[in-house]
């Protein structure tokens, strides 16, 4: 039995930043200008041009979480009032994102919902999100509730396998599936590169889906489930990791990550797609989680991809930086909204702590944008069965 997921909906924190603006903020609470100058050269190459976060402080000069103190310097909050600030940004970005989510997909009745699968690696709150969504969209008490913690940006991808097993398991089951990160909560300020490089890149943001094992219906463009599977770059434990410090958490992200990935991808990549007889050459569409822009460069480069090939990825890396686990599916909308053709064969892939590699296979079925002078079909539920 096919799972499918039938729509992918997205949200952000109301606060907008330029990387011209973050860039000269961090600036300011150095002093070394040795630091001044690494953070110049890392935000320039970052391919991000702007990020959301849930927090206003980087308007203010006083009071927040991240004032400027009396010596120039940022106040360093304590891992307590950073996570206070996430229980309450995330229980109102969790909440708007599922009546979004319910409201763009009116073949889907809230009653419905049976699973919700949420995840996040940046915050920790019980009752959480998960809780705020049941009871505040009015779901019925009974849905099952699942957390995936903190894993990290590949989080989409046992979040949605986990989904997919439920529904496959049970053709009755409707699971809301969420990432959602605030990342910037946990923004530190230091002279180490890998502090700047982490600062530079990552944002805050979130993404739901809704999976079920019942056909699609309509003619919105959707994606067939196929297959998922892990894997982990040997020897490569320490080049990234999250754990959780005093003054927010800390993030370990070694400047050999892209190289890692890259100096593995393929060979990593050929186990799923043989399975399914496969080979890069068959993908249509790469929905590669954009960690930063060398590893899209690697990514491109090892599987000899055409230049065009990841301009989604570029695109959201460009618009939201990187927001952790919702980012990929932020790339997989895209996809769907931008779709020209009645099928495509994606590849989805991201990155984590680990380092982790996550992959997913699916189908894209249905066209958003008709060729010229064509009106747009509806899609037909059958033939994603097919």
């Amino acid at each position: 039995m096919a799972a499918y997921i039938h729509h992918i909906a997205t949200e952000t924190p109301e606060f907008i930043y330029s990387n011209e603006f973050t860039r000269e903020r961090m600036k300011g609470w150095v002093a070394e200008p040795r630091a001044k100058r690494l953070i110049d050269m890392i935000y320039e190459r970052t391919g991000i041009e702007t990020r959301y976060s849930a927090c206003d402080d980087f308007m203010k000069e006083e009071g927040g979480l991240f004032h400027t103190l009396p010596d120039g310097t940022m106040n360093s909050p304590t891992t307590g009032q950073r996570n206070a600030l996430y229980a309450r940004a995330a229980r109102e970005l969790a909440v708007r994102l599922a009546r979004k989510t319910l409201g763009e997909c009116p073949e889907f009745e809230k009653g419905e919902i049976t699973h919700v699968v949420f995840a996040s690696c940046t915050g920790f709150a019980n009752p959480g999100p998960d809780y705020h969504i049941i009871r505040e969209l009015g779901l019925n008490e009974s849905v099952e509730r699942y957390t995936v913690g903190f894993m990290g940006c590949y989080a989409a991808f046992p979040a949605l396998r986990m989904a997919a097993q439920f529904c496959e398991a049970n053709p009755q089951a409707v699971v809301l599936v969420m990432c959602l990160e605030l990342c910037s909560l946990h923004l530190q300020v230091s002279d180490r590169p890998e502090s700047i490089v982490a600062n530079a890149l990552f944002a805050d943001g979130a993404a739901a889906a809704l999976v079920s094992a019942r056909e699609p219906v309509g003619d919105r463009p959707f994606y067939r489930v196929q297959a998922f599977q892990s894997a982990l770059v040997p020897g490569s434990e320490a080049h990234m990791a999250w754990d959780i410090g005093d003054n927010g958490f800390n993030m370990v992200l070694s400047a050999y990550v892209p190289e890692l990935i890259g100096s593995n991808i393929r060979e990593m990549l050929a186990s799923i797609l043989d399975k399914r007889g496969l080979k890069v050459e068959d993908i249509d569409e790469w929905a590669v989680h954009p960690g930063g822009r060398a590893i899209l460069e690697q990514i491109e480069e090892q599987l000899a991809l055409p230049t065009t090939a990841l301009e989604m990825s570029r695109s959201v890396l460009r618009d939201y930086g990187n927001m952790s686990s919702p980012t990929v599916m932020f790339v997989l909308k895209g996809f769907l909204e931008e779709a020209e053709t009645e099928r495509a064969t994606t590849c989805a892939i991201a990155f984590g702590p680990g380092l982790t590699v996550e992959t997913a296979v699916l189908e894209r079925c249905g066209a958003a944008i008709p060729p010229a002078g064509m009106a747009k079909p509806a899609v037909m539920a059958q033939t994603a069965a097919a």
